[in-house]
């Protein structure tokens, strides 16, 4: 009787790690594309006024925020390369035991690349290489939801040849062809029933091809208008590696192997507004809308299935969120330009699927920038993003756990740009 209940008692252990592990393997390619890793640090100009710049030109970096205004410039080539640091933390707290405990993540540095070429006065041809989603997110050793997550690592380029053409005095378009690579990592705990460490690590390679396209209008002398779309990323993960370290006699249960996944990277339609409302001061206004509603589910395969891991369908059921943004520029020289923005930007993830790998909460994003003029040719721009994450209890209800989530970051950027 008693080594029944041994093996009853190991059983149902079994058991218990095999529905813990199936919901985390699934996070995997989620984490590509959650709110709080969609990183709008594409341009060093544009984040310091709110991350806006669909309605009004300001260098080569117009390849990503329109195409359409690639052409606008005089000069016959542009190029902008520049990166941010993503200084960040979380704060997660038990509400049963009042415990909290944070993350330890080291800094982010997402960077961009575009060149742009001016053809003649009607075509305009360019190339942008940018980094819109990737972070790093490392909570404390032995944290109390370590069977969850204990760190990840995550980062996609996309890799975009463009083109413009400008009908006339008023109205231009563009459009580009998208190609994107990435790789993720995951680590964390196992719940084994025997041995005293256990756990898992799982990366890989992914990759995707989607396309942008957009319209710039001079409606009046003042009065600028652009409408973008960028379109959702079918990311394939195939051939990754999933690495358990169990008892051996856990072994067989959870043998080293490959897995697969496949997930959309979110399409995004922009509608922007700018009024140039003296010779020195712009000003402008966007609506990013954000079609998460295409996160549905997640399926995850592994190449070899076991009694306690097996293939799996999760509901992610995300909701398209608006994000709203304002900025203005103003010219204090000729070669010195100062800017400063705002913006609001609603989670995606409904309360019962919030969970400590994105742990994003609603944020309000705050920004300060400048641009100086070295030569004619040469400029050094400058940004600052502090956001704050607003304070929310959620659970994800898969794994039974939930708390109180608090975000803050600090994101400065340096960028450069050169054009003759």
């Amino acid at each position: 009787m008693k080594n029944f209940i041994l093996l009853r008692k190991f059983y149902n252990n079994l058991i218990i790690m095999k529905r813990r592990l199936l919901p985390l393997l699934a996070f995997i390619p989620f984490l590509a594309h959650a709110g709080g890793f969609q990183v709008n640090l594409q341009g060093t100009k544009q984040t310091g006024m709110g991350h806006l710049g669909t309605s009004f030109y300001l260098g080569a970096s117009s390849a990503y925020f329109n195409p359409a205004m690639m052409g606008l410039d005089s000069s016959k080539f542009n190029f902008e390369a520049g990166a941010s640091g993503i200084i960040g933390s979380v704060a997660y707290q038990n509400q049963e035991t009042g415990l909290v405990e944070r993350t330890d993540n080291p800094m982010g540095t997402p960077f961009y690349f575009y060149g742009t070429y001016k053809i003649n006065e009607k075509f305009a041809a360019g190339l942008a290489v940018y980094t819109p989603f990737g972070n790093r997110v490392e909570w404390e050793d032995n944290w109390t939801g370590r069977y969850l997550i204990e760190d990840i690592s995550l980062s996609a380029i996309f890799i975009q040849p463009t083109v413009s053409y400008n009908i006339n005095e008023m109205i231009s378009v563009g459009a580009g062809f998208t190609y994107v690579v990435g790789n993720v990592e995951i680590n964390r705990d196992l719940p084994t029933p025997v041995g005293n460490e256990a756990d898992v690590n799982l990366q890989g390679d992914a990759s995707g091809f989607g396309f942008n396209a957009g319209v710039y209008v001079q409606a009046t002398e003042k009065l600028s208008l652009g409408l973008t779309y960028r379109s959702q990323v079918d990311i394939e993960l195939d051939g990754g590696d999933a690495d358990f370290t169990v008892d051996q006699s856990l072994a067989t249960l959870f043998p080293d192997q490959e897995f697969s996944a496949e997930l959309p990277l979110p399409s995004t339609i922009t509608l922007g507004a700018a009024y140039q409302v003296t010779d020195k001061l712009l000003v402008s206004v966007e609506g990013n809308y954000v079609g998460w509603d295409a996160y549905e589910s997640l399926d995850f395969d592994f190449k070899m299935e076991t009694e306690s891991l097996e293939d799996s369908k999760n509901p992610r059921n995300y909701e398209s969120q608006l994000i709203i943004r304002a900025g203005a520029q103003y010219t204090l020289m000729d070669n010195l330009q100062v800017r400063g923005g705002a913006y609001y930007d609603p989670s995606p993830i409904q309360d019962d699927y919030f969970n400590p790998e994105t742990p994003n909460t609603d944020n309000l994003g705050l920004t300060l920038g400048g641009s100086y003029g070295v030569t004619d040719k040469l400029t050094v721009d400058a940004s600052f993003l502090y956001i704050y994450g607003f304070e929310r209890e959620s659970e994800y209800k898969p794994a039974g756990f939930g708390g109180k989530y608090k975000a803050r970051s600090y994101i400065p950027g340096i960028g450069l740009n050169y054009k003759f």
